[in-house]
């Protein structure tokens, strides 16, 4: 869909904006909206907010990380309409949405700047400050980059305000627009989600249960299995491979040029990222810690659960070669007569597989698992033949599984895309879109 322009511009005299409609004007910050100074005295609001995502959302003020009650006195009080912004951090993290708009009373850490408008839209306002947020204006503000700011940082930041009937027109176009898009965008992630359940389920009936519905079964003796094929057997892990740990290499030994190191942040569901490897010497390299092709990697620290780092997995390929084994990170060596490495791919990425692991693991803020708690773990095996049958047809499976999935992501990423560049370009005047909105939208804003 395109959108005409407007008939008339000028020089908005903000680089990073460039022409704007001619009816339209670039002020200060300060001209537009006030520094929030009303601290939470008293606990008089206990309605605890939080910026997630670009959106103002409500905390359990009960739960919130053992902050004692008397915290949030020092909290700042926000009105509905209210914008936040969070200008901390903006040295290391760059990737995060910094603002929010309040879509009700509540409280707010003093960390963060809000803002009340006072003569412009606060709807168009947040959309603006968002556009702003996504092409990182707020990094290169100030004369180089900065860990934090304040109101007096950015109190001459140029907000452009269009007439006021041009911010409703926007405002209604963006909600109406975006809402489309941020439809279409959970549609994808549902897709996405019901594939990963289809997965799960896929794997863990593949490799309990086999391909034959037909076959004669028998009791595991594993509680969480139950029943499976008669002619599989059942046991530890340990009786068809076993899990090497990695080297500890001396942090003092990493650099930048060598082999690279594969570490727990290199696993990537099924793949290695090496692009950000840590390396080593080829002298200080440990031939008993070289990967080989085809060797299956696994993660035993970190957290836990479907995004975890513990229970992560990789197989090595030949272009990732040559590369090491750290430390916290396994390989799994296959005693060939008792299980194909592929079955073995699938076994260790069941629920069957998970659970014991979640049940096995040490540690609170980060679990740890050794090679022995894994091997010690039980396993089904059914005869050779018939696990490099299941692997087949379920690798198969799933990689058309994995295409859906991956077309779904780019869909995605093409959907936030068009959001961003609709608002940037709504609230900048780059495009005219009072045409779209009808009347009665006007007359009701």
């Amino acid at each position: 869909m395109s959108f005409p322009a407007y008939p008339e511009y000028k020089d908005s005299g903000v680089e990073w904006v460039g022409p704007i409609p001619s009816a339209w004007n670039a002020r200060p910050l300060f001209s537009v909206a006030d520094e929030i100074d009303e601290k939470n005295v008293g606990l008089i609001e206990n309605n605890l907010l939080s910026l997630s995502y670009g959106s103002i959302i409500r905390k359990d003020i009960e739960g919130a990380d053992g902050l004692l009650p008397a915290s949030f006195e020092t909290y700042q009080i926000l009105e509905k309409y209210d914008v936040v912004w969070r200008l901390t951090d903006l040295q290391n993290d760059k990737r995060s949405l910094r603002t929010g708009l309040a879509g009700e009373r509540g409280i707010i850490t003093s960390a963060y700047l809000g803002t009340r408008p006072r003569s412009i839209d606060p709807i168009y306002f947040a959309y603006l400050l968002r556009a702003y947020d996504l092409t990182k204006v707020f990094y290169s503000m100030g004369g180089g980059l900065r860990q934090s700011m304040k109101f007096s940082d950015v109190k001459w930041l140029p907000i452009l305000v269009p007439p006021q009937a041009d911010q409703f027109a926007i405002t209604k176009f963006l909600d109406r627009e975006t809402a489309k898009i941020d439809a279409a965008v959970v549609a994808q992630e549902r897709l996405i989600a019901l594939l990963a359940e289809k997965r799960a389920a896929t794997i863990s009936h593949a490799v309990t249960k086999g391909l034959d519905p037909d076959a004669p079964m028998k009791d595991s003796g594993i509680e969480w299995v139950g029943q499976i094929p008669a002619q599989w057997g059942a046991g530890k892990l340990g009786y068809g491979a076993r899990l090497q740990g990695g080297f500890a290499f001396a942090s003092g030994d990493f650099q930048s040029e060598g082999i690279p190191v594969v570490k727990m942040n290199n696993l990537s569901r099924g793949s290695l990222k090496l692009h950000n490897a840590v390396r080593v010497d080829e002298a200080v390299a440990v031939e008993a810690f070289a990967l080989a092709a085809g060797d299956i990697v696994w993660g035993m620290s970190g957290s836990i659960g479907a995004t975890g780092s513990l229970g992560n997995f990789a197989v090595v390929e030949e272009g990732d070669l040559p590369c090491q084994l750290n430390q916290r990170v396994g390989r799994f060596y296959i005693r060939s007569r008792k299980v194909d490495p592929n079955f073995l791919k699938l076994w260790i990425q069941s629920d069957e597989f998970y659970r014991q692991v979640e049940l096995a693991v040490t540690g609170t803020a980060q679990y740890n698992i050794s090679s022995e708690q894994v091997e010690a773990t039980a396993m089904c095996f059914p005869p050779l033949a018939e696990q490099r049958t299941i692997a087949d047809a379920v690798l198969a499976k799933l990689s058309s599984h994995s295409k859906i999935v991956e077309r779904a992501g780019e869909q995605i990423t093409l959907l936030r895309e068009r959001r961003a560049a609709l608002i940037s370009a709504a609230v900048t005047g780059k495009i005219d879109v009072r045409g779209e909105v009808e009347p009665e939208e006007q007359e009701a804003a």
